[in-house]
């Protein structure tokens, strides 16, 4: 595929075989609609993982929280740093280990908890518009056997 047919023919002109191409095409188009969907919350794409996780589960360590969103110590640690800026999220010290830090969820994070659920409930209804309930199982079926070809070996973060 010509770097001048990437992304606007990709679907039209694909070759057959060639459903790895279609990964990244899928990834950043989810990426762009939940960044059009977090509009007006304050939160940057990947944030709303946090507040998701963090209302669930309170008081998790940064190492925890990278484990969980599957990225590296840096990335979690700049996002960690730039939502305690935004008022999102505070360390507090664990009460059976001093050393530990944990990060829970501010006031103002707690409040967006609920509208982070009700946004990821959006980004999937638009995600699988017009397949069939019978379609979108197998559509994760399928997803989740490409996630294990891509992590042997790995537990997906998919807890």
């Amino acid at each position: 595929m010509a770097s001048s047919d990437w992304p606007g023919s990709l679907v039209a002109d694909r070759a057959p075989g060639s459903a790895g191409a279609l990964i990244p095409a899928i990834a950043r188009a989810h990426r762009a609609m939940g960044e059009r969907l977090l509009q007006g919350t304050g939160l940057r794409t990947g944030q709303e993982l946090v507040i998701s996780l963090l209302g669930d589960s309170p008081g998790r360590s940064q190492a925890e929280i990278t484990r969980w969103l599957g990225v590296e110590p840096p990335t979690t640690a700049k996002m960690l740093a730039r939502m305690e800026r935004a008022g999102f999220v505070e360390r507090v010290r664990s009460t059976e280990d001093r050393r530990v830090m944990l990060v829970t969820l501010t006031e103002k994070g707690r409040s967006l908890h609920h509208r982070v659920g009700e946004l990821w409930s959006e980004l999937n209804r638009i995600t699988t518009a017009g397949l069939s309930d019978k379609d979108q199982l197998e559509l994760e079926r399928l997803l989740l056997r490409v996630l294990e070809n891509l992590t042997p070996g790995d537990s997906p973060v998919l807890e």
